[in-house]
């Protein structure tokens, strides 16, 4: 009896994406037994399927892609990663200098930036996270606009239309975009349709936008985009990502820093 011939790229893609959905996680040496082939041949096979979405390269294997269907609370947030968030804020706030206007979005990661940003001068401080407000309260020189719109009591910030119409009264140097789930393939997204609006806003306002998002929330995905990646200059994540995703995010023209 003949040998089967060897399957093209699509039929092996394929192939990993089903024995993925029944396995949930597999090594790179067990894909490359699965489908006959090396393993540096696999790793260029995940990297089509990370850029697709559909799945997640992992250390020394991959993973499927996972939906996002609620978001945590803000208490749980709070509560989660917060040497990892520590580190991204230390390394975002490295891009603000004095007199910029900067838009923080809402969330844990991004409020992690204000103990770095206390000696920055005439610093204007955009935010529709209400925590983030508070926390800025005692800042000794920045100006503070608070962005309207329908308050998110579970998240402390205000979303939607509102909130959108503000920010594109703005102009900003740079905005700091958080995000639950993220990945080359979906780009930003979110459960809430709301919370598009002021993600978009902020970065059509701004002059240069920057994701700051843990690697935990790579490989997630939720049904609506606000953003793909390509709209980001960069990003900044913990070291946690995998190299292959971030040179595969890196081919795609954003630079990656992993803090």
């Amino acid at each position: 009896m003949s040998e089967a011939a060897p399957m093209i790229p699509d039929q092996r893609r394929e192939s990993i994406v089903q024995a993925l959905h029944r396995e949930r996680v597999l090594s790179f040496r067990q894909l490359s037994d699965l489908v006959g082939v090396s393993q540096m041949t696999v790793r260029r096979d995940v990297a089509v399927l990370e850029e697709q979405g559909l799945v997640q390269a992992t250390t020394g294997g991959a993973k499927l892609a996972t939906r996002l269907v609620l978001e945590p609370s803000r208490a749980e947030k709070a509560t989660s990663e917060i040497a990892e968030k520590t580190a991204i804020a230390r390394a975002a706030s490295r891009l603000v200098r004095d007199t910029m206007t900067i838009y923080l979005d809402a969330g844990t990661t991004a409020q992690a930036m204000r103990p770095f940003l206390e000696h920055i001068h005439d610093l204007t401080v955009v935010t529709n996270d209400i925590a983030t407000v508070q926390a800025f309260l005692d800042h000794p020189s920045a100006d503070l606009i608070s962005v309207g719109g329908r308050v998110d009591r579970t998240n402390l910030s205000t979303i939607g239309r509102l909130t959108r119409l503000t920010l594109a009264e703005l102009s900003l140097d740079l905005a700091f975009i958080s995000s639950s789930s993220w990945d080359l393939g979906h780009g930003v997204t979110t459960p809430v349709e709301a919370k598009v609006e002021a993600k978009r806003a902020a970065v059509d306002a701004a002059e240069r936008a920057v994701l700051v998002a843990g690697s935990s929330k790579y490989g997630r995905f939720a049904k609506y985009r606000a953003l793909r990646l390509a709209e980001l200059a960069e990003v900044i994540t913990d070291g946690a990502l995998p190299e292959m995703a971030a040179q595969a995010i890196t081919a795609a023209g954003i630079r990656v820093v992993r803090a």
